[in-house]
């Protein structure tokens, strides 16, 4: 073409949670049987939503209203409702018109960092969640800048790293925090998250606080939503359906906008999301329709308790069966569905194999881990020897070595043989070499 047409940021477009798909599914055309255990999809690990929650869809599904357009902001209804739910709490108070629909919060991402200007920067965490890391870094066209996540203090944000960025780099504009986090499971005491809000306060930030699991604590863990530790600091909240009726299918996420009327320059920056989305007209309608009706149901906060706990005990299953092998340190999570296994310093090299029985996968195997991360090296070892099908750390935007599991798996036997498989094939890899 007489001109390159490609974004100097198309190259930071990755997201190894679905890379990895590929390679497994190469894996399985060869005759490897694959348990995935790659992303947060609770359907598809055989999760079963409520008979009352699906009663409730399938009414709506009836309305002739829920097959038509709505208004671009959402449905005044269920905006009302979600705000009437922030201001509850003590803190910081919202209207309706401070929430904005997206067709779920990769949407929302999209848009947020795409109407960005690209010299302001938004730092995040490492690791990092990849949806997040690749839009910052797309729309600037740099490497996403983050934070560091300190693994021995449970994963907790290191806060003197965070100021110094801050400090020394003026081209900052924001503070990304994901609470619970994904990958590793951590959720930020009220404390912490404080800390953060007065970084932002001091350099004149504004805050994106990824909400999507922050009903999903346990393990006696207590954490805060941004609208009651905020203040006067200019703040997006980040809130979707998909991982607490859930319902990731129905792509329906929102912002909670904080104190947009305090300062021009964001308000204006929220408008042209408004105006952004109006080029699509709306969002998906069904999904918003059921929102006040489930999450206003009495029998929601069983529900909600009910997973917590469901997700607590197989948590700890988890930690008892992973965090005695030697070589690596595992965190016991305290929210979402994930942990992360971290790799000990020092303790891998390119020599290190497990014992391949398929002899195609065996050479398949050979023609991929010549330069890859030594993480992810482990990970197609994994796979091609049992058939598990984890992420490595290095695809979190992170320099660690280790992986992610999910806490999904609604079979308990085949959970916990995968967990000990796991567990087993680490042992076997680290004394191969």
């Amino acid at each position: 073409m007489r001109r390159n047409i490609l974004h100097e940021g198309s190259g930071q477009l990755t997201y190894e949670i679905r890379e990895i798909v590929a390679v497994a599914h190469r894996f399985k055309e060869l005759g490897v049987d694959i348990t995935w255990e790659n992303i947060g999809d609770p359907i598809e690990k055989g999760e079963a939503i409520p008979a009352w929650i699906k009663d409730i869809i399938v009414d709506l599904t009836k309305q002739d209203k829920t097959y038509g357009y709505v208004a671009t902001q959402g449905i005044l209804q269920t905006r009302q409702f979600l705000a009437g739910k922030v201001n509850e709490r003590e803190g910081a108070k919202i209207t309706p018109d401070d929430i904005l629909f997206f067709n779920g919060l990769g949407d929302a991402v999209a848009r947020i960092f795409g109407g960005l200007k690209r010299e302001a920067r938004v730092m995040g965490p490492s690791p990092a969640y990849s949806t997040h890391s690749s839009a910052e870094a797309a729309h600037s066209g740099y490497d996403h800048l983050t934070y560091e996540l300190l693994p021995k203090n449970g994963w907790m944000p290191d806060l003197e790293d965070i100021e110094n960025k801050v400090k020394y780099n003026d081209s900052i504009a924001g503070l990304l925090i994901i609470n619970p986090d994904n990958p590793t499971g951590a959720v930020y005491p009220r404390d912490v998250l404080e800390k953060i809000i007065d970084i932002a306060r001091r350099y004149d930030l504004f805050v994106m606080f990824d909400e999507i699991y922050t009903h999903i604590v346990y393990n006696g863990a207590e954490t805060v939503h941004l609208s009651e530790i905020v203040g006067d600091v200019a703040g997006i909240a980040l809130r979707g359906i998909s991982k607490e009726y859930p319902w990731p299918g129905s792509r329906c996420g929102w912002i909670e906008v904080y104190n947009q009327d305090r300062h021009p320059a964001f308000k204006n920056f929220v408008t042209s999301l408004i105006h952004s989305k109006m080029l699509e007209v709306c969002s998906t309608s069904l999904p918003q329709y059921s929102i006040p009706l489930v999450m206003g149901n009495k029998k929601y906060i069983e529900h909600l308790n009910a997973r917590k706990k469901l997700f607590e005990q197989r948590s700890i299953e988890a930690w008892e069966i992973l965090s005695p092998v030697d070589g690596v340190f595992v965190s016991k999570p305290q929210g979402a569905f994930y942990m992360s296994v971290l790799f000990d310093d020092g303790v891998l090299n390119k020599k290190q194999f497990l014992e391949i029985e398929n002899a195609k996968a065996g050479q398949y195997l050979d023609t991929i881990t010549e330069s890859v991360p030594d993480d992810k090296r482990f990970v197609y070892n994994l796979l091609a020897a049992k058939g598990i099908c984890v992420v490595p750390l290095t695809g979190f935007c992170c320099n660690k070595k280790g992986f992610r599991i999910t806490l999904l798996e609604t079979d308990d036997k085949k959970r916990k043989s995968t967990w000990i498989s796991i567990a087993e094939s680490i042992k076997a890899y680290l004394a191969s070499a």
